[in-house]
């Protein structure tokens, strides 16, 4: 799988006049287990974000969510990726930009997401499975939430 997600972030120079700072193709690139690839474009540490933090904030090395802050990534799933039930202590807006993908429950319920699809995921345990034979590419914006709390017991990430 070869993950390419050209990136371009805006900025400001220091008269106030607004410039693209970078114009490039995402760097951070990490997998998470076989068939998967996940390009990190931009994180946050705080709300409300700071707009003016020098540096590239999609080199940071993330895995989880700053307890106030966001993730903006973009998956490949490839066909046949190993299973990873999971949950994440985030809201996850998702937009599934190519091919399709199943949403597993922890229940075994699913849901067929195909491109343009858009999933608003809020802390439930879930797999991302992919029957087909092209790969599926989404954009998630993952942001900092309070963990859910379900008959009196915090349920945590997992996996």
């Amino acid at each position: 799988m070869s993950l390419s997600i050209r990136r371009v972030v805006t900025g400001h120079d220091a008269q106030g006049k607004s410039i693209v700072e970078i114009d490039d193709v995402a760097k951070n690139i990490v997998s998470r287990r076989p068939g998967h690839s996940s390009a990190v474009i931009w994180t946050t540490t705080q709300a409300p974000c700071e707009n003016t933090e020098p540096g590239d904030q999609g080199l940071r090395d993330v895995a989880a969510c700053a307890e106030a802050g966001a993730i903006f990534r973009v998956v490949e799933y490839g066909p046949g990726v190993s299973p990873r039930m999971h949950r994440t202590l985030t809201i996850d807006c998702a937009v599934v930009m190519s091919g399709e993908i199943f949403m597993a429950l922890d229940d075994g319920e699913e849901v067929l997401l195909k491109a343009g699809d858009v999933l608003v995921q809020r802390g439930a345990a879930h797999d991302w499975i992919n029957r087909g034979d092209a790969p599926c590419v989404i954009a998630f914006v993952l942001m900092a939430a309070k963990p859910v709390v379900a008959n009196g017991k915090t349920l945590g990430a997992l996996g």
